[in-house]
């Protein structure tokens, strides 16, 4: 049996960041996935996805927190340039030691990747560094140890874990968030998750119409 084919598969985390994305733009087909939020949740539904279809690329869409000195503010969009496991590693006493301190990559071979990871497409002509993160960034101290470490604009919690999943499988992959909110001291009152997300899902359907990759 022949897998069922798509120009693009769409990653979103809820479904409020999915709402309103067509199966059809520009004539090129489109498989929704809602994978659910956190890395795992966001790995096993791609990979789920990709072993019984084929897709011509794998986007992620949705909202992200900007880091403190990203020149970011709510409502921007952006594409990832990187994305960077941002609390995949060791504590030690000298600090924290990402994947690549203590030895063991993420996808092997003669070209080892450690924590962070490149992308092939970008969905918005902004580009900035992802860090994914298991546990959301909720204090001012916290961003900038992360921002200091990582180097990162953006963060959220299932980016990482799909471009991963998509270079094990050989697909390109693009990742486009609207910032929805500072990721430092959590203050949920300032957020607009709805508005972000709205911004990125315009930003991805003018890039696929404009006819992308």
């Amino acid at each position: 049996m022949t897998a069922e084919a798509y120009d693009f598969a769409v990653c979103v985390s809820t479904a409020l960041e999915g709402d309103g994305i067509p199966s059809t733009i520009g004539g090129r087909s489109i498989a929704l996935i809602e994978t659910g939020v956190g890395p795992v949740n966001a790995a096993f539904a791609l990979t789920r996805f990709l072993s019984t279809h084929r897709a011509t690329a794998v986007i992620a869409c949705g909202v992200g927190g900007a880091y403190p000195g990203s020149g970011l503010a709510i409502g921007d969009v952006v594409s990832a340039n990187s994305e960077t496991y941002g609390d995949l590693g060791a504590n030690s006493p000298e600090g924290f030691l990402d994947m690549q301190a203590i030895g063991f990559p993420v996808i092997g071979g003669s070209a080892p990747v450690y924590n962070t990871l490149p992308l092939d497409l970008f969905p918005h002509a902004r580009r900035v560094p992802f860090v994914t993160c298991a546990t959301c960034t909720g204090t001012d101290a916290d961003a900038q140890r992360l921002v200091a470490r990582t180097g990162g604009a953006v963060e959220s919690m299932e980016g990482a874990a799909i471009v991963h999943v998509a270079r094990l499988m050989n697909a390109p992959v693009g990742e486009v968030r609207g910032i929805s909110n500072l990721a430092g001291n959590r203050d949920r009152s300032a957020w607009r998750v709805r508005d972000a997300a709205a911004a990125a899902r315009r930003a991805l359907v003018a890039w696929i119409e404009e006819g992308a990759c």
